[in-house]
């Protein structure tokens, strides 16, 4: 009976760490978005996740939600120095979500900032 628990156990482990592999490292799409900077912030209270926003339209009616891993301090300075400002977003979109990375499934590689298509002629 110990050795049947024990197959079960692993099988079900295998699963989870193949599972996690997949999602992970397999990218989905990759892409660019701009926007202007409306939201960025550490958030949770059993996994701490850095979340963000950008509107894409003038009206704000597009918003386009996004993640960045904690390893990423450089894109997170950047993103936190270019609150309110118009940027240009470089992600990698996984298969799903993982609650102790983020959450959402457009993670944060890049971040330019921009100057906006608002106030160019002027």
């Amino acid at each position: 009976m110990k050795k049947i628990l024990a197959i079960i156990i692993a099988v079900i482990l295998l699963l989870f760490a193949g599972w996690y592999a997949t999602v992970y490292y397999t990218t989905y799409s990759k892409g660019t978005r701009s926007g202007e900077l409306i939201k960025f912030s550490n958030k949770g209270v059993v996994f701490k996740t850095w979340e963000g926003e950008i509107s894409q339209g003038i009206s704000g009616a597009q918003i386009f939600s996004f993640s960045v891993e904690d390893s990423d301090k450089e894109v997170i300075k950047k993103l936190q120095k270019f609150q309110g400002r118009y940027v240009k977003l470089t992600y990698k979109e996984r298969f799903a979500t993982i609650s102790w990375l983020g959450d959402t499934k457009y993670f944060i590689v890049d971040v330019v900032e921009e100057i906006s298509p608002h106030f160019r002629n002027k």
